[in-house]
């Protein structure tokens, strides 16, 4: 795998760590893969040459993959809300106010390498150079109303589709 320009890759025993500009990032490198770093590229391989070790190079070759991407250009998920009188406000980079139809507004902090915008008062975006962490605080948000099957009403996805019911008849 390639390193683009910019990027720094240090490995260090069973720890590698990928510098960039938009910061850095660590990962343990799995016991079953062999890790190399040889005129600017990475080489994985398994230590074992068994099923296993063969899918977890794969594995750990699309994780330093992501970790690549995300401190090179970075992640992002968009988050829209659907519903009357449903708002977000950012308050500064780490902070997200939610009202969502409950007695009280919902206040969520960003954790660390994490922020968040609100280029509306019906989109969220999460953005951060770690994919799980911006996949995992997306769906924290998208917990506290999940989209609902009759009105679809909560938030959802910005790509997500939800599949509606038919109302009750008499």
């Amino acid at each position: 795998m390639a390193l683009p320009s910019g990027v720094k890759a240090e490995v260090a025993g069973s720890e590698i760590k990928i510098t960039g500009p938009k910061g850095s990032l660590q990962q343990a490198v799995h016991p079953l893969v062999s890790l190399k770093q040889e005129a600017g590229e990475l080489v994985f391989e398994p230590s074992t040459f068994t099923k296993e070790g063969w899918a977890m190079a794969g594995t750990m070759r699309a994780l330093v993959n992501n970790m690549v991407q995300g401190v090179s250009t970075g992640f992002q998920r968009k988050l829209s809300l659907v519903g009357v009188g449903y708002r977000a406000q950012a308050k500064g980079a780490s902070q997200l106010s939610l009202t969502l139809g409950f007695s009280h507004p919902v206040e969520y902090s960003m954790p660390a390498g994490v922020t968040v915008e609100t280029p509306s008062p019906t989109e969220i975006v999460v953005s951060g150079a770690d994919k799980q962490q911006v996949g995992q605080v997306a769906a924290e948000i998208r917990g506290f109303r999940p989209p609902e099957p009759y009105k679809g009403k909560g938030v959802r996805y910005s790509d997500e589709h939800v599949l509606r019911k038919e109302a009750k008849k008499k």
